[in-house]
C-alpha cells in the first residue's frame, strides 16, 4: 500500500486548491472528453492545466458562495474525489473513511449486516449475489433482484453508501426490503434478521469419494481454507487419496489477489501464476509457483474446477493459471471478464481511493479483461422457469466505461449465475462428479498437466 503525498500541490496552491484539483474530472470531465481522447497518448501543457484549475476555482467558489444552502464542502470535496475516480473506469472510486473501514473488515472475513453482495443500477440498489448461509440467501433473496425499499424508505436517491448502511445495523434487529424481482407480477417484501456474518470463505464435503470444495470468496482466510478442507478430506480418509477434487469457483467475486496467488501455488509445483502489467515497474510482477508438501499431496489428484458468469477477478486468476498449465478442467460457463487490479490508497482519516492500477495475464500471456474464462467443457443448469431470463448476467464488456482488453469481444451477452440450492439438481456439479468416476466421456479430461 503506497502512502498518498499532496506536498508538491500545497507548495503550489493554497490548501483549497487541493479539493478543486480533486473536483477537476468529476465537474468538468464532458467538456474536456474530446479535447482529451483526440490527444490521450500527448502530455497537456502545464500552463493550460493551471488554466482549467482557475476555472474549477471559481465553480468552487460560486457553490460555496450562492448555493441556495450553506454547502458541506467536506461532501463536496469526496464526492468530487468520488466523481474524478468513477470516471476511470467502473472498479476505481473513492472510499469514505466508514466505506474503507467496510472494505477491512470485509477482507477479512467478518462484519455484520445482511449478506448480500450489491451494486447500483438506475439508482436502485441491485444484488449481484446473497453470501452463502446468511441472513439473505436464508430468506430467498436472489442474485438480479432490484431493492427499492428498506424499512419502507425509498432506495430512489439514496447513494450506494446509505443504502449500505442503513442495511447494517444492531446484532438481531429486524429489517424489511423490498424487491423486484423480474418474472415476479408485484412487489416481494423479506423480513431479514441482522446478524454477523462470518465469512467462512471456504467448505468442503465428500461425496462418492470425491472432495468437493466450496471457495466463495477470496478473504484472508481463503488459502487457509483451502488448505485445512485438503487435509480434513485426506484425514476423513485415514490418509487415502480421494478419487479426485472439485474446487467450486461459480458466483466468487474475487478479492485478494495475493490469496488467489496462494491457492494457485497449492495445485501447481512449478510454473507462472499470474502476472500484472501497470504503467509503472512497482505496478508489474511475475508471481511464480513453488513446490511444497500441499502441491505435492494433490499432484495425482484429478482436478475440476467450476466457473460461472459471477466468477470474477481473483477467481479468474486462478481459474486461468490451473486451465493454462493444463492441472485441472474448467466446467461450467464463461466468467465475468475483470482482468485488472484494484490498488487501495489509504488517505488517512479521509478514508482511501480504490484505483485500477494494472492489468493481470494468465501463464500463457492470455488478457481476459471485457473477454472472460471460457470452460474447457460448457455446461448449463437447468434454470427453473420462474428464474429463466433473469439468470444471467452481463460482462464486464457490458459495463459502461469499462477498460477495453486487449482481445476484447463484446461478450454483452450475460452468462448464468443460477446454482440449485438443491445439490442433485446442480447439472454442473453432477456433471463434475460423473466426469472424475469415468460416468462421463470428454477429451478435455483429464487435462495432461505441464508441471
Amino acid at each position: 500500500m503506497r502512502p498518498f503525498s499532496s506536498s508538491s500541490i500545497i507548495s503550489k496552491f493554497r490548501i483549497f486548491m487541493i479539493a478543486i484539483m480533486l473536483s477537476s474530472v468529476a465537474l468538468f470531465s464532458t467538456a474536456f472528453a474530446q479535447d482529451i481522447k483526440s490527444d490521450e497518448n500527448l502530455p497537456r501543457p502545464a500552463q493550460e492545466i493551471y488554466s482549467d484549475l482557475t476555472l474549477f476555482g471559481e465553480v468552487f467558489d460560486r457553490i460555496r458562495k450562492e448555493y441556495v444552502d450553506v454547502p458541506d464542502e467536506r461532501e463536496l470535496i469526496r464526492a468530487a474525489i468520488d466523481g474524478m475516480l468513477s470516471s476511470l473506469d467502473p472498479h476505481s472510486g473513492y472510499l469514505s473513511p466508514e466505506s474503507y473501514d467496510d472494505m477491512l473488515q470485509d477482507t477479512s472475513g467478518e462484519f455484520g449486516g445482511l449478506g448480500i453482495e450489491v451494486t447500483m443500477e438506475d439508482g436502485l440498489v441491485k444484488i449481484v449475489a446473497p453470501i452463502d448461509d446468511t441472513p439473505a440467501s436464508r430468506a430467498g433473496l436472489l442474485s438480479n433482484d432490484l431493492i427499492v425499499e428498506l424499512d419502507g424508505q425509498q432506495v430512489q436517491g439514496m447513494t450506494l453508501d446509505e443504502a449500505v448502511s442503513i442495511m447494517k445495523g444492531v446484532i438481531g434487529t429486524k429489517i424489511v426490503l423490498t424487491v423486484i424481482r423480474e418474472g415476479a407480477d408485484d412487489l416481494l417484501t423479506f423480513e431479514l434478521t441482522r446478524d454477523i456474518i462470518s465469512l467462512r470463505a471456504v467448505r468442503h464435503v465428500i461425496e462418492k469419494d470425491i472432495g468437493i470444495i466450496r471457495l466463495s470468496r477470496f478473504s484472508e482466510q481463503a488459502y487457509s481454507g483451502i488448505e485445512k478442507a485438503i487435509r480434513d478430506i485426506y484425514d476423513s480418509r485415514n490418509g487415502e487419496a480421494p478419487k479426485g477434487l472439485i474446487l467450486d469457483l461459480r458466483n466468487n467475486p474475487g478479492g485478494l489477489v495475493d490469496q488467489a496467488v496462494y491457492v494457485a501455488d497449492a495445485f501447481l509445483g512449478r510454473g507462472t501464476i499470474v502476472l500484472t502489467r501497470g504503467r509503472t515497474e512497482d505496478e508489474s510482477a511475475r508471481y511464480e509457483a513453488k513446490s511444497d508438501d500441499l502441491d505435492r499431496l494433490v499432484k495425482d489428484i484429478p482436478l475440476v474446477v467450476l466457473i460461472n458468469g459471477g466468477s470474477a477477478s481473483a477467481s479468474e486468476i486462478l481459474a486461468g493459471a490451473l486451465q493454462d498449465h493444463k492441472r485441472a478442467t474448467l466446467v461450467g460457463t464463461r466468467s465475468f471478464g475483470k482482468g485488472t487490479v484494484q490498488s487501495i490508497i489509504s488517505l488517512g482519516a479521509n478514508g482511501a481511493m480504490r484505483i485500477t492500477t494494472s492489468r493481470y495475464y494468465t501463464p500463457s500471456n492470455r488478457s481476459i479483461q471485457a473477454l472472460g474464462i471460457t470452460p474447457d467443457i460448457e455446461i448449463f443448469q437447468d434454470v427453473p422457469e420462474e428464474l429463466k431470463g433473469r439468470d444471467e448476467i452481463v460482462g464486464e464488456a457490458a459495463l459502461p466505461g469499462h477498460i477495453n482488453g486487449e482481445d476484447e469481444q463484446e461478450n454483452t451477452a450475460g452468462s448464468s449465475v443460477y446454482v440449485p440450492g438443491d445439490s442433485t439438481k446442480d447439472n454442473q456439479r453432477n456433471y463434475a462428479i460423473d466426469l472424475i468416476l469415468g460416468l462421463e466421456k470428454n477429451d478435455a479430461f483429464p487435462p495432461k498437466a505441464d508441471n
